[in-house]
């Protein structure tokens, strides 16, 4: 029932689902819905609660991590991907609410609460001298967070395509590593072009 309360919120957006609709897409009564809920409300905290239950999770298992900050920040990365990439239709919904419900406004509150916990350890590792000082730790997390949560808008599984270890490492050697080959010297530009 929540993975298509989940489809119906993404495909119509949560306002402008019905009760009606979600009873027509599952071949079920209303009534047989509020069997096993109260409501869309209800719903919809259940699918935002999956999500962000999975980052935190993710959060935790990262803090347990040996060693650096920068080590327990790329573990976070790649967790934060497995979670998106097992549980996206959820993670979509999450990261599409505005706060117009208080569902909504306690999913954004523990989404901010996230977004801390991700500054926290982007400032520790620049502290440690492994992230470069000159960005604000919470524009870094931002753009960091920015990448993973984009798998959203581009990400289809399919059989034989790329997994979700395949696209954390992606993403993780585009992040710290950056795009270069090789750091860029004024001297080694070739000129004339």
């Amino acid at each position: 029932m929540l993975r298509v309360a989940v489809k119906v919120f993404n495909e119509r957006g949560y306002d402008g689902t019905s009760m009606d609709e979600l009873s027509k897409r599952l071949g079920i009564s209303k009534s047989a819905i509020y069997y096993h809920v109260a409501g869309k409300d209800e719903l919809l905290q259940l699918a935002v609660d999956r999500a962000l239950d999975g980052l935190f999770a993710a959060s935790a298992e990262a803090a347990a991590v040996e060693g650096r900050a920068i080590d327990r920040l790329e573990h976070l990365v790649r967790a934060s991907v497995a979670v998106l990439v097992a549980e996206q239709p959820f993670v979509t919904l999450l990261l599409r609410v505005r706060g117009n419900t208080a569902v909504e406004k306690r999913a954004l509150a523990r989404r901010r609460e996230f977004d801390r916990l991700v500054s926290g350890l982007v400032a520790e590792a620049e502290a440690d001298g492994d992230i470069r000082p000159d960005i604000d730790p919470a524009i870094t997390a931002r753009l960091l967070f920015g990448l993973v949560n984009s798998l959203i808008e581009w990400y289809r599984p399919r059989r034989g395509g790329a997994g979700a270890d395949e696209i954390a490492d992606a993403l993780c050697k585009v992040a710290f590593d950056g795009l270069r080959t090789r750091p860029a010297h004024p001297a080694d530009r070739v000129t004339g072009w």
